[in-house]
């Protein structure tokens, strides 16, 4: 009977633990992973995790040390604004777009770690993409360049 009671107060305490997290009250130490979704740019296929929630999109890429080459983040918002992102608590340096509706990148801005500088959408944008630093130049992408897949209304990839 002992052993039951532990068991029902282990996970007890288990539910509680992860119900307090999925809605925000327990503290965020390490990096978040979200299910990801393929996207297009250009020739390029990349994986980026989608953060729908206000609390994914503020924890966003924090508290990583590394990204893979064709790996971001892609922060979906229910309505075009303005959207403005700062990098505390990010170790790596990362660069963002910030994109239309359709998948057009409106403006692309270099962030750097640990800084609270804002970096802001020059008009109002649904999507911002956060990859590796360097990653739109390398890649000859830049205001006016397309993404592609089902955010943008397109199936591809």
């Amino acid at each position: 009977m002992k052993n039951r009671v532990k068991q029902v107060i282990a996970l007890t305490a288990l539910t509680f633990v992860s119900a307090s997290q999925a809605q925000g009250t327990g503290a965020q130490d390490g990096p978040q992973h979200l299910p990801s979704i393929q996207l297009g740019a250009g020739m390029f296929n990349i994986q980026t995790e989608v953060a729908l929630t206000e609390q994914q999109r503020e924890i966003g890429l924090m508290h990583r040390t590394s990204l893979g080459p064709y790996q971001g983040m892609l922060f979906v918002f229910d309505a075009p604004a303005k959207q403005c992102f700062w990098m505390k608590n990010t170790l790596i340096p990362l660069s963002v777009a910030f994109v239309a509706n359709d998948g057009t990148i409106i403006n692309i801005d270099e962030m750097k770690p640990q800084t609270l500088d804002p970096h802001c959408s020059a008009q109002p944008v649904r999507f911002v993409l956060e990859m590796s630093e360097g990653w739109f130049a390398k890649r000859g992408m830049k205001a006016g360049s397309k993404l592609t897949g089902k955010p943008f209304g397109t199936g591809q990839p």
